[in-house]
């Protein structure tokens, strides 16, 4: 699957890197929190395990605060807010 970017509503967005691997998760929500404002969130859905940790690391070093961490049917589910 392809990565797929959208907004949803204004200050909401959503980034899908289902089916990449470390450390691609961890890049391109990097570099999609560096284009966001502060304040705005990003519901992030990905499957590979490991980029959970990376990506909690990288949010908390850059201070944009986790609000919800899900996990179902083999996918993960972070709502970001850019700090």
């Amino acid at each position: 699957m392809p990565l797929s970017f959208s907004k949803v509503s204004d200050g909401h967005y959503l980034l899908d890197v289902t089916g990449y691997v470390c450390p691609h998760p961890q890049l391109y929500t990097k570099k999609t929190l560096e284009k966001m404002h502060s304040g705005d969130e990003l519901e992030l859905v990905f499957d590979n395990p490991s980029s959970a940790e990376s990506i909690s690391a990288m949010c908390t070093r850059e201070g944009n605060p986790i609000l919800d961490k899900q996990a179902q049917e083999g996918k993960f589910i972070f709502k970001i807010k850019k700090g």
